[in-house]
């Protein structure tokens, strides 16, 4: 395969983030935009962006963009893509998708053309009218947004927020990738301390780890490109290879994590364990009034309940107040914290030394952060 474009759609706050890390990967032709993050590279760039993107939601092949005003527009577009690059004779190529503010605005339409259009390119190059589709799946996706079309070929399948240590979950779990972001904006290192007051299933003590151990987030985990046979197997194994050769067994971590609920306590401990971090995580059941620590230096990271998640808002307002008097200006310790509650800082006592705009699923929220003494 040469050089294609990759697309690497993002939550909303965190392009910024996910750009600076394909840049460590080494990743050429890195840019943000809203809600994805663009790059240049070839087979071996995309299994390692699978394999070790902390941010990105998933990645896919940007195959085209272009103009649509009309089905015509959109199947000529379509057509004149390269999917036989991708696509085999038995290869399932489903559509899906979404269109915004545009004209051609039904999805169900949208799909049929898109299907028909590549099917008709691929008839023409195999010769052949009928298509099984009995083989790998090659996923199809496309955005229309003010009448630009790009149309996408999925490599990740299920969405890469989904490690594989997380079969199980509380009530009301922040997403990975997005906790992942939380440990970067808290400048989380091999020698830092994190700990969480309301660790829940425990996904952000063990993203923190798994960055600051430097354990690529896919290693657990297959992708669906792995089932091309357009990519060469043995990419797959290379970089999985380095991934492993990377991994930090040296560096100092260690996490904190308390639950006033007993079984999420232990279900932190059950998810830190299929992430291989079980070592560098310690969780007791522990009410937010009776926090205290004695380290000189730590990263305190968390997700409290709030409205819309688990408790009404004048229960969040009050468990805020109360985190605000728990939560010391200390030399060496930092706090971030998530919130969707515009009241939060009045509520905690304090204004934030910084805040940064984020999306906790569909939810606008807030991270919250206090660093200086």
């Amino acid at each position: 395969m040469e050089k294609v474009i990759y697309a690497a759609p993002c939550l909303f706050g965190i392009e910024g983030i996910c750009a600076d890390e394909l840049k460590r990967m080494d990743i050429q032709g890195v840019r943000a935009e809203n809600g994805r993050v663009l790059f240049e590279g070839d087979e071996k760039t995309m299994a390692r962006a699978n394999l070790c993107s902390r941010y990105a939601e998933r990645i896919q092949i940007l195959m085209g963009e272009f103009t649509a005003t009309s089905f015509d527009e959109l199947f000529e577009g379509v057509r004149k893509l390269p999917w036989e690059n991708y696509i085999r004779k038995n290869n399932a190529f489903p559509v899906k998708g979404h269109s915004i503010s545009s004209k051609l605005a039904s999805i169900p339409d949208c799909q049929k053309i898109i299907k028909k259009a590549v099917v008709d390119r691929l008839s023409e190059k195999y010769g052949i009218k009928w298509f099984d589709e009995s083989d790998a799946k090659c996923q199809i996706s496309f955005l229309i947004m003010k009448d630009k079309v790009s149309i996408m070929l999925d490599t990740s399948g299920e969405g890469l927020h989904k490690r594989g240590y997380r079969r199980d979950s509380t009530v009301a779990p922040i997403k990975e990738t997005l906790a992942a972001a939380m440990a970067d904006m808290s400048h989380v290192r091999p020698f830092s301390t994190v700990i969480d007051p309301f660790c829940g299933s425990g996904t952000i003590l063990i993203e923190s780890a798994l960055k600051a151990l430097n354990i690529a987030p896919g290693l657990r985990r297959r992708f669906s490109a792995e089932l091309w046979s357009s990519v060469p197997v043995e990419i797959w194994s290379q970089e999985r290879e380095r991934a492993f050769d990377l991994i930090n067994k040296d560096a100092e971590f260690e996490a904190f994590g308390y639950d006033i609920d007993e079984s999420a306590v232990e279900l932190t401990k059950s998810n830190a364990y299929k992430a291989g971090v079980e070592k560098r995580i310690h969780c007791e059941v522990r009410n937010i009034k009776d926090f205290r620590s004695d380290c000189e230096r730590a990263a305190v990271i968390t997700n409290p309940p709030y409205g819309e998640r688990l408790l009404d808002a004048q229960q969040a307002r009050q468990l805020y107040s109360v985190m605000g008097r728990v939560f010391e200006k200390r030399s060496g310790w930092s706090y971030t914290i998530i919130s969707p509650d515009d009241q939060f800082e009045s509520t905690f006592g304090r204004q934030a030394d910084k805040r940064r705009k984020l999306y906790n699923g569909m939810i606008k929220c807030q991270a919250y952060m206090y660093f200086k003494r």
